[in-house]
């Protein structure tokens, strides 16, 4: 069901936005002038403070040089780690900011069959899934001698989980469809199976509400760069419940990693607790970004962030409501209780198009095969006259047949 009764006019909208109580945050982010930015759930926007942080970051390289790396740098990834937790419901010493997803997948798939002993043979992973997710697992499986088998996209998890499974990797927001899982639900039927499960919370960490304990989650992954405005190729993070952190080895055994890893031992240590799941060296200028984006968000309320989220959804679905399926558009938006952040719009002849026609006009979103048009609603830098103007642009772009000039069939590397 609908979030608003009626159509809202742009008097209405603009008094919306009088009553936000995020309002204040978009004056915090450095967005191009002239454009509604909806693509927050590929790469979110530069917070103003990642400028001076990343400067700031510079001087002391400049100044300090290798001594940097006992005035901040060495201990980041626990610092915004510990930052981060909170956002996910997790406590101090859970989560460890380092290395990409796919990394961490493998870390932890490893880290888990070896704490099972090797016994339990499979890996399963979902279809339809974003393809990191299902290739670290082949690879994992490849080389570690597992199996690798897949849960066809929408088919019931449970026929799936038998004595053989290790790991389960699902994503908590599904990067297509912004299906939101019920993470508590499935966490307990996958331990019920004595299998674990690794959440993926690319699309769902920064975008809404986690509570990783209250859910019962042992080991979880996500990225930074996307709601979260860490910037392009920002760390990603891992999270291990405390009771689960010193059961061995993770299969990356990096310097960093070590124990002690100043004491250049021969053989390998793991370090007690999360830093166990460090690798190789950090990049300090990345974490500087980050680092900012996460001081802004300790500010943010989160139920308030959700539910902006949803009534900017509604309010872009209710102003395109009437015109969609004369272009053969079809919405694929899950209902509030059952979606993440976004919105996406299924257009199978002239989705690429499309959206690089409201690109030309300053509206940002982003395109995935087959013929899915992606919109990602960002709360702290999104207004509801951003959204109702993005969609009068979606309205034009499709009347007058915009989408058909030879210069939008044209395909770039990235979509």
């Amino acid at each position: 069901m609908s979030l608003l009764q009626r159509p809202l006019d742009l008097d209405e909208i603009r008094k919306l936005d009088r009553q936000d109580p995020l309002a204040s945050f978009k004056t915090r982010f450095a967005l191009p002038k002239g454009t509604i930015y909806l693509d927050g759930n590929s790469l979110g926007a530069q917070p103003s403070a990642a400028v001076e942080a990343v400067e700031g970051l510079m001087v002391q390289w400049r100044d300090s040089l290798i001594q940097g790396w006992n005035q901040g740098w060495f201990d980041a990834p626990e610092r915004l780690g510990d930052r981060l937790a909170p956002l996910l419901g997790a406590e101090p010493g859970e989560v460890l900011v380092t290395d990409t997803i796919t990394h961490n997948l493998f870390k932890l798939m490893g880290y888990i069959t070896e704490g099972q002993g090797r016994t339990r043979p499979v890996i399963l992973s979902e279809g339809g899934n974003f393809p990191t997710d299902g290739y670290i697992a082949q690879g994992f499986c490849r080389f570690g001698g597992f199996e690798h088998r897949v849960v066809p996209e929408g088919e019931a998890l449970e026929a799936y989980l038998d004595e053989r499974v290790a790991v389960v990797v699902l994503s908590h927001v599904h990067y297509r469809t912004g299906r939101l899982r019920d993470m508590a639900a499935i966490t307990r039927q996958v331990h019920a199976s004595g299998a674990e499960v690794i959440w993926d919370l690319a699309h769902s960490a920064g975008a809404l509400p986690v509570d990783l304990a209250a859910c019962g989650v042992r080991y979880a992954v996500g990225c930074t760069y996307k709601y979260l405005n860490g910037g392009p190729g920002a760390p990603a993070f891992l999270y291990v419940r405390r009771d689960c952190q010193d059961r061995g080895w993770q299969p990356l055994s990096g310097w960093l990693g070590h124990a002690a890893p100043f004491a250049f031992e021969t053989d390998y240590a793991p370090a007690p607790g999360i830093s166990r799941f460090r690798t190789g060296t950090h990049s300090p200028l990345a974490f500087a970004a980050l680092e900012a984006s996460l001081t802004l968000w300790q500010e943010v309320d989160l139920a308030a962030l959700r539910h902006k989220s949803q009534r900017l959804i509604e309010l872009f679905r209710e102003s395109l409501s009437d015109c969609l399926d004369e272009y053969g558009i079809r919405d694929i938006t899950p209902y509030e209780a059952q979606r993440g952040s976004q919105v996406g719009l299924m257009a199978p002849a002239h989705g690429y198009a499309i959206v690089q026609a409201l690109i030309a006009r300053g509206v940002i979103g982003d395109y995935r095969e087959p013929g899915l048009m992606r919109f990602g609603f960002a709360p702290l830098y999104l207004s509801h006259e951003d959204v109702w103007q993005a969609a009068q642009h979606l309205r034009e772009v499709l009347s007058e047949g915009e989408y058909l000039a030879p210069r939008f069939q044209q395909r770039g590397a990235v979509t």
